[in-house]
């Protein structure tokens, strides 16, 4: 399952690279244009994905709540204002500590149990949590694709099979 987990993971990390050169083609001020959507902008989208992937990496690494939330917070700030280009960074570096985690872990089917103070405690594996990662992603790419094609442009497919057929064609 590990394997299964790694490669979800390094699909997310496509996908959302497609975007940022899907995003970065289009006319500057689409990115932070205001649109009745499931989010006010893209931008904010975006925003939601690295904080919630921020989140998630805590909780695999086994802080607690506080710490999480707390981290959550400086992710919240840390995006307020940032560029296409400066939130692809921002990707960019999450992604390679989720990497360097992963490498350190040496078993990610281990049991953990997050505990939420409203939610409770959740027995789950950080293979599961990686798929909640994915599936997070994916669903608001698909917010954003549907948002760039209200707007007027063209989006960009990042199904998973496409994905799976870009990397089988590198091998």
């Amino acid at each position: 399952m590990k394997q299964t987990g790694l490669k979800l993971y390094d699909y997310h990390v496509w996908a959302n690279n497609k975007f940022f050169v899907c995003l970065k083609e289009l006319p500057e001020e689409v990115y932070e244009q205001n649109i009745q959507s499931v989010f006010p902008s893209i931008a904010e989208a975006l925003a939601h994905i690295y904080i919630v992937d921020t989140v998630w990496l805590g909780i695999m690494r086994g802080k607690e709540f506080e710490e999480v939330k707390e981290s959550s917070l400086k992710a919240v700030e840390e995006v307020k204002g940032k560029s296409i280009e400066e939130m692809e960074q921002l990707f960019k570096t999450v992604s390679k500590q989720y990497k360097e985690f992963f490498k350190s872990e040496h078993d990610l089917d281990k049991p953990v149990a997050p505990v939420h103070p409203h939610f409770g405690r959740l027995e789950t594996s950080i293979t599961e949590l990686i798929q909640h990662v994915v599936n997070h992603g994916t669903y608001h790419r698909g917010n954003i694709a549907a948002m760039i094609r209200q707007l007027g442009h063209k989006g960009v497919s990042t199904d998973y099979i496409f994905y799976l057929y870009e990397e089988n064609g590198k091998k």
